[in-house]
């Protein structure tokens, strides 16, 4: 064999193994990606997660203070919301691919106390003088309040279980773990329309803005769910859609701080208007379902 062949056999040899290297590191980058995905899914989650407990106590904390806390139990939401807010913020940070048993346990707490909540605010509605009437429903303790509050605990729990799911086609619920979390996400956004449709009708939706929040999420929640329902692939659209709704809950605190302005003296009695309404801290549960949608439609996209 002459030297020369001798050399095209190593170099030969040489290409041979390098194109093997890199399709190894290929492959490596390649599951990182997986699990980089799959991670910061369940993190935004948590995030997601804290944004609606945060809403919850700031919520909760103004309206059980102007009912004087008359029963007990009125201080739960104040406790539960407060440890879903530090578990979510803890969860955010966590690039562990693994199940947190303490955040498990105070998201699901969380869901419960809002589930208990609603019953609550039933028996508060149907205890006054005319019972299930309008009146009622615009005026004692607001039905869909608590549901935010199960909200947080659900999309924490969630987040919670996709960490345990290896990163490689992880699933949820026994369907793929994107597939799972866009219809979550498409039922939140359901589920919070109901209080806030009560509440604008009963300000006779008197700037044309108030129909947004009524018109923007439920297209949202029907984007989702076709994403759900449907082939993965790239969906601009939706992604377009759910960041506008991220932004509906910021530039919704704006509206409502102008209505707080609107009040008899205005910022200078913030004291007595904060209560008057509109809530300063509900919009942001828009933002929080529409983040918690984006992380869902990424990772759907990357799956089979």
């Amino acid at each position: 064999m002459t030297q020369t062949r001798m050399i095209d056999i190593a170099i030969g040899c040489g290409v041979a193994a390098a194109g093997l290297a890199v399709a190894r590191l290929g492959t490596r980058e390649a599951h990182r990606s997986k699990k980089q995905t799959h991670i910061d899914t369940a993190r935004t989650f948590n995030h997601s997660s804290a944004l609606l407990a945060l809403s919850v106590l700031a919520d909760s904390a103004m309206e059980h203070y102007r009912g004087s806390f008359d029963n007990p139990a009125m201080y739960t939401p104040l406790v539960v919301s407060t440890l879903s807010l530090l578990a979510g913020l803890h969860g955010g940070s966590d690039r562990e691919a693994a199940r947190h048993p303490v955040r498990d346990s105070v998201y699901i707490g969380a869901a419960l106390a809002g589930i208990a909540g609603t019953g609550f605010h039933l028996y508060n509605i149907t205890k006054r003088p005319g019972g299930w009437s309008w009146h009622n429903l615009f005026y004692a303790a607001p039905i869909g309040a608590p549901t935010a509050l199960l909200l947080s605990g659900a999309l924490g729990a969630v987040s919670e279980r996709l960490r345990d799911e290896p990163a490689h086609e992880p699933r949820l619920f026994g369907m793929p773990a994107g597939q799972a979390l866009a219809l979550v996400t498409s039922a939140g956004l359901v589920g919070t329309l109901g209080e806030v449709a009560l509440l604008h009708f009963r300000g006779s939706f008197q700037n044309p803005v108030m129909y947004a929040p009524i018109v923007i999420p439920p297209v949202a929640s029907v984007l989702l769910l076709n994403t759900a329902l449907a082939a993965p692939r790239e969906r601009p659209l939706t992604r377009l859609w759910l960041r506008i709704t991220t932004a509906l809950g910021f530039i919704g605190v704006g509206f409502h701080a102008r209505g707080v302005a609107r009040n008899r003296g205005g910022w200078r009695n913030w004291s007595q208007n904060l209560f008057n309404g509109p809530p300063l801290p509900a919009p942001p549960s828009f933002s929080a379902l529409a983040l918690a949608g984006l992380a869902a439609l990424r990772l759907r996209e990357t799956e089979k």
